[in-house]
């Protein structure tokens, strides 16, 4: 342990692996570290005997849910873009061999008290519930000005320059009614709250692109992926990477205590009596917490149920968004369903997940949107998170820490956070111009 690396990374969650997976294919000599004796940290998987202990404080589920290691309960359940930033780190680091991906079922949003699949082409518009016929005209025109926007070519611009014009303003030269712009922002650009509206266009016009991309990749019913055996899968895969690159792992190492010289920047982390020096640290809130503040709370109801979500085409994999508009709260609502199809439950088995950031102290009320569209449920376990962000700056202490998982469904606000903490460790961008047509997903 007495030796010196680049960087010593503290938690095995999934953001700490794939930063650790990164650095060491760049070729620095990183030691990777984790109090628990399990990969993933906040994020890892649990077997129904684990989740119990998690939630019940007893390790006995009852009989008739099943053998407990046909279980892997996503701690932090989030759907991938077919054609999204984490696919492409995924490509472009090889850690695609160590995976099976399969596309996930669909995707849907809540609007008006019912569930409707989202409408993410102009073809789709038209046939769409969610909107009466003269709107369905006009959204399929605005889709269709999205669809073939380009930024290098300005005669597809139509004369606005998105970095300037508002989403606002953009959706409303195409005349476009509040439920509309309503699942647009939130289960296509998938915006969290409203505030994008008042933002350049460029951005939400870009979301849209990509889930329409990702939605033709697989031709499925939606534009997510998800691995097989659950995101578990992950975190381990970034550590086999990182171990492939000479990377060191220490798991069950307690007290991982980060020094300090006297310039107040990081020299080394000690544990059981040993240092070991480092350049650099790279870990999340819970390692440093006098260097974060608490910023929200995320609530979320854990589901075990014996059926699909109803009113989602028996859709095995699913993601249903409830827009903040909808349920009069200041954010969205999301809904996760996956099954015994991705191997993270025993046949016949589902399991759901609803979450949100937290507005009150009441999960079991403040959740109550999402569970009554779940129809009965086998057994249900609640949980309030904190959510932390860094306040320190890494310039000063070389310091490098990640911000807390937040309740959205999918991973393009998780992978954002990566790429950025990487820039800031190395100083220079990530490349992830890869063949994306190289990579293909696990088949049937």
């Amino acid at each position: 342990m007495d030796e010196e690396y680049d960087v010593i990374v503290l938690g095995t969650g999934l953001k700490e692996c794939i930063l650790s997976g990164l650095l060491s294919v760049d070729g620095l000599k990183v030691l990777h570290m984790d109090r628990n004796d399990y990969y993933g940290g906040e994020s890892t998987s649990l077997n129904l005997i684990q989740l119990w202990k998690r939630f019940r404080g007893n390790d006995k589920p009852p009989a008739h849910l099943g053998s407990s290691r046909d279980y892997n309960v996503d701690m932090i359940p989030k759907f991938m873009m077919a054609n999204g930033t984490l696919v492409r780190v995924l490509i472009h680091t090889d850690v695609t061999k160590y995976l099976y991906f399969k596309a996930v079922d669909g995707s849907f949003v809540f609007n008006k008290g019912k569930v409707h699949k989202v409408p993410a082409t102009d073809m789709e518009a038209l046939k769409s519930p969610l909107m009466g016929l003269f709107e369905k005209r006009r959204a399929r025109k605005f889709f269709i000005y999205v669809q073939d926007y380009e930024e290098s070519n300005p005669k597809t611009h139509e004369g606005m320059d998105l970095t300037r014009v508002t989403t606002r303003e953009l959706i409303a030269k195409y005349g476009l009614d509040d439920n509309t712009i309503d699942f647009i922002g939130h289960a296509l650009a998938l915006h969290r709250d409203d505030r994008y509206l008042d933002e350049p266009a460029l951005d939400t016009v870009k979301r849209m692109k990509l889930y329409a991309e990702s939605l033709a990749r697989f031709q499925g019913g939606s534009p997510y992926i998800y691995p097989l055996y659950g995101l578990g899968e992950l975190p381990q895969a970034f550590a086999r990477l990182s171990a492939v690159y000479g990377g060191t792992y220490m798991l069950n190492k307690p007290e991982c205590k980060v020094e300090f010289d006297e310039e107040g920047k990081v020299c080394g982390v000690t544990s059981e009596g040993e240092t070991a020096r480092c350049k650099k640290v790279v870990c999340d809130p819970s390692y440093l917490p006098n260097k974060v503040r608490k910023v929200g709370r995320v609530a979320r109801a854990i589901c075990i149920m014996s059926h699909p979500i109803p009113n989602t085409n028996d859709s095995h994999s699913v993601q249903v968004i409830l827009p903040q508009k909808q349920l009069g709260r200041r954010s969205d609502m999301y809904l996760f369903c996956c099954s015994y199809s991705h191997n993270v439950a025993p046949k016949g088995k589902f399991i759901a997940f609803v979450s949100s950031e937290a507005e009150t102290d009441h999960p079991e009320i403040e959740l109550r949107a999402g569970i009554d569209l779940l129809g009965p449920v086998d057994e249900i376990f609640y949980d309030v998170y904190d959510r932390y962000e860094p306040v320190n700056e890494p310039s000063l202490d070389n310091c490098f820490i990640s911000t807390s998982y937040d309740a959205t469904t999918h991973f393009e606000s998780t992978v954002l956070d990566v790429l950025n903490m990487y820039t800031m460790i190395t100083g220079k961008v990530l490349d992830l111009s890869v063949d994306l047509s190289a990579a293909s997903a696990a088949e049937e």
